[in-house]
């Protein structure tokens, strides 16, 4: 990665870029109370990444799940876009990227409408948004935007970054610990994206050495 113009790195959006909790919180409780189905939002929003179908089943029979995703969005647009804050170092983190020359895009098992809603929202400004890709799924936007740093805080998204040949950057602020992350093969864990940008820093350093 000699030629820092060359890079881009690739972000997760819930719980790496946005803590998308309280809207998905409301949004569980709604949907519960619009169909008088039991669900257990704090449960649910403690096992945040995989695609929402996933979540879905746990509380509805399969052959409801298309009519309850169709719900669950519409309820989203109500209360799950301006609920959700930036995770502390998010603007700071696309910002470095972009300072370094390169190019940043998020890529995310979240709805593609929803995940640009967020980002226009809280005013990230990354090159490309790809939605509706969870795990390994995601290489193929990493490797079609020539991402070489992927950036996320579940064992899905480090899997994603492996099957695309990118560098894995792991963040614990999501329902994976530090363990699981470096088990799962984080090449680096960090608290937060607070210390994304110096860790950015010294990778471009060593690899323009390399």
């Amino acid at each position: 990665m000699g030629d820092m113009a060359s890079l881009t790195v690739g972000f997760d959006l819930d719980m790496t870029l946005i803590d998308s909790r309280p809207g998905i919180h409301a949004c569980y409780t709604a949907l519960a109370a619009r169909t008088g189905t039991y669900i257990d939002a704090d449960l649910a929003i403690t096992r945040l990444g995989p695609p929402l179908v996933e979540e879905l089943a746990y509380w509805f029979p399969a052959e409801d799940i298309p009519a309850m995703t169709t719900l669950y969005r519409e309820i989203y647009l109500e209360t799950g876009i301006t609920a959700a804050p930036a995770m502390p170092g998010a603007w700071e983190a696309i910002a470095a990227v972009r300072a370094a020359g390169g190019r940043s895009i998020v890529v995310t098992a979240k709805y593609e409408p929803n995940a640009k809603l967020h980002i226009e929202h809280l005013g990230m400004e990354p090159d490309a948004v790809i939605g509706d890709l969870w795990a390994e799924a995601k290489a193929g936007a990493l490797r079609e935007h020539g991402a070489s740093v992927y950036v996320g805080d579940h064992v899905g998204d480090v899997r994603g970054a492996r099957t695309a040949d990118a560098y894995s950057v792991a963040v614990a602020t999501g329902p994976c610990d530090e363990r699981e992350l470096r088990e799962a093969g984080a090449d680096v864990v960090l608290t937060d994206l607070t210390a994304f940008p110096e860790w950015l820093a010294g990778h471009t350093r060593r690899e323009a050495q390399a």
